[in-house]
């Protein structure tokens, strides 16, 4: 287990709802964005079923989350892609795979994060929701190897979309964790961010939870708060500090 001071040139954070960054790896993205990474959120749905609120419709929802998930990155100074995939209906198909290639290869991201396809139980109380898996597997799969491959999407590279090869992966909230990320400064950032998504919080402060999260990560290495992730190496950089 070791803790990491590098910060990619460019990160694309790959997950299924609006508010999933911002419970899991917001710190991460205001980290790497006060130290001059791009940080780019791909949000493949709209999160349009989340509510209990009576008289809310699908459509309505999608623009709210939509604003929220946009106020969210403005916090820690990211920027959204908005895929517009159905709530609870998410798989991990070719068309998904295809979309997020090319935004891989028009970005072109020396990093990408994403979540745990395998994850099902993470606690006894929780069972993973099946469109954060989904997203989890598209977003590897469209890493390795369709990214890099430019003949298995003739028409892309017919776009100017050539095969671009990630630098790393990093897999949040995994087994087996191999690398920190210190947040202690951007803590209350990831918490403001989270703060941003009132039409899932409510009345509810998210900030105790989320600092005894990261408190409970930082202290396997030495970090007040931190974010754990099992990094995959398909491309050392030259020099990495």
């Amino acid at each position: 287990m070791n803790s990491s001071k590098y910060v990619p040139e460019r990160a694309m954070f790959i997950f299924a709802h609006p508010d999933d960054i911002e419970f899991g790896v917001a710190g991460t993205a205001a980290t790497w964005a006060k130290q001059g990474c791009e940080v780019i959120y791909v949000v493949i749905t709209d999160g349009n079923v989340g509510s209990h609120e009576a008289g809310m419709t699908s459509a309505e929802l999608a623009t709210i989350r939509r604003s929220e998930q946009t106020a969210a990155a403005d916090v820690v100074g990211a920027t959204c892609v908005f895929l517009g995939y159905d709530d609870g209906f998410l798989q991990p198909t070719l068309e998904l795979r295809k979309d997020l290639v090319r935004l891989i290869r028009r970005h072109k991201p020396t990093a990408v994060v994403c979540g745990d396809p395998t994850l099902f139980f993470p606690s006894d109380t929780y069972i993973n929701h099946p469109d954060h898996r989904a997203a989890a597997q598209a977003a590897l799969d469209a890493v390795f190897p369709a990214s890099e491959m430019a003949l298995l999407y003739p028409d892309l590279a017919a776009e100017g979309l050539e095969g671009h090869k990630v630098n790393f992966v990093y897999v949040h909230w995994g087994q087996e964790p191999n690398i920190y990320v210190d947040i202690g400064d951007v803590v209350d950032l990831k918490i403001e961010a989270l703060q941003q998504h009132k039409s899932q919080l409510g009345d509810w402060d998210p900030e105790e939870m989320i600092k005894t999260w990261s408190a409970e990560a930082g202290k396997k290495v030495g970090f007040d708060h931190a974010e754990a992730f099992r990094r995959i190496t398909l491309k050392p950089v030259d020099r990495e500090e």
